[in-house]
């Protein structure tokens, strides 16, 4: 079951990211071969670029050959070595000269700004998202831990009362509370730059209760230790708390870039009326177009921006285990 989940989970990237090599003719036409395989085109004197044909004659010689007009079942082609040089042949005798080419301007264009390329900002965007995203985990981090102490560590009453609420808020879909977020934003005028995506998403009830969890494990009897050494409640929460509290927070930090890098819905609606402080997310959309998609240029970028959470949770990930292991256990 383990070699099944792994095979369901790294499929998927490992088609976008052998279909993100492939030339933009092979990915238009819907090609589910996984090589980057392509029909070859070649530069004909006098008539320009031309995707090159192979004509099988009845005597079962082969031709290489252009379209010289339409498509049919009588079509119109010549020669490469003689473009002047007109036939007609039956279109089942016709299949493309294919190679193996990887499509290295998949990823070139966007970056390099090269071929028309010009409004799609990448660093722009990169930088966006990277200060989104690091801003975002920490400030959650922050907030949820400091929650979390007081719910795990303080007694006063009505504490279980205000845990299970926080919990409860998991079973109110995000949608539901986008118009009443959209107006705390604008008032406190925050609409329309980053932090109006950063701040609202600072304090998650996952996050709260996560750390919760992990933070009962922790000993009464180190936290009364370090009172009766004249240590401040914000010393006890820094000096002891944080520190024991490393791989709880590791996969909370693991979690929040995920959340935050992925964001897609709420950015769209704060950060829709300036495309320079747009993320990676929203500049995608600039390849999906009413009447055409660019889904060569998607497809790299794609896999581009999985490369950052890629390296944040291969740099966590011997947290995982032990935070996800030890968390409600006493």
């Amino acid at each position: 079951y383990l070699l099944l989940g792994v095979l369901i989970i790294l499929v998927p990237v490992f088609w976008t990211f052998l279909s993100s090599i492939k030339p933009e003719r092979a990915i238009d036409s819907f090609d589910t071969r996984l090589l980057p395989i392509a029909q070859v085109e070649q530069e004909i004197e006098s008539v320009g670029t031309k995707p090159v044909w192979e004509y099988t004659a009845e005597d079962e010689s082969v031709t290489e050959v252009f379209k010289a007009g339409p498509t049919r079942k009588i079509t119109d082609v010549a020669p490469i070595d003689d473009p002047e040089a007109v036939i007609e042949v039956e279109r089942k005798r016709l299949s493309p000269a294919e190679e193996l080419r990887l499509g290295a301007e998949n990823y070139l264009d966007p970056l390099l700004k090269r071929n028309g390329q010009d409004n799609f900002h990448f660093w722009t965007y990169l930088f966006n998202s990277v200060f989104v995203t690091v801003a975002a985990t920490l400030i959650t981090l922050l907030i949820n831990a400091m929650a979390a102490f007081a719910l795990s560590k303080y007694r006063f009453k009505g504490r279980l009362t205000i845990t299970l609420l926080i919990v409860a808020t998991l079973l109110i879909p995000s949608s539901i509370v986008l118009v009443s977020l959209f107006f705390v934003v604008w008032t406190f005028g925050i609409f329309g730059s980053l932090w109006g995506v950063i701040i609202p998403a600072a304090a998650t009830p996952t996050g709260v209760f996560l750390l919760r969890q992990y933070m009962l494990t922790i000993p009464d009897e180190l936290l009364e230790a370090a009172r009766m050494d004249s240590a401040s409640e914000w010393r006890i929460f820094w000096r002891i708390i944080i520190p024991l509290s490393l791989p709880a927070l590791s996969v909370l930090a693991i979690l929040s870039v995920i959340w935050r890098w992925n964001d897609f819905l709420w950015p769209l609606i704060v950060l829709i009326s300036d495309p320079a402080k747009h993320t990676i997310q929203l500049g995608l959309t600039q390849y999906a177009g009413e009447f055409d998609q660019d889904f060569h240029y998607i497809l790299a970028m794609t896999v581009v921006s999985l490369l950052p959470i890629t390296l944040v949770f291969v740099w966590l990930q011997r947290f995982i285990t032990t935070g996800i292991a030890t968390t409600g256990m006493k």
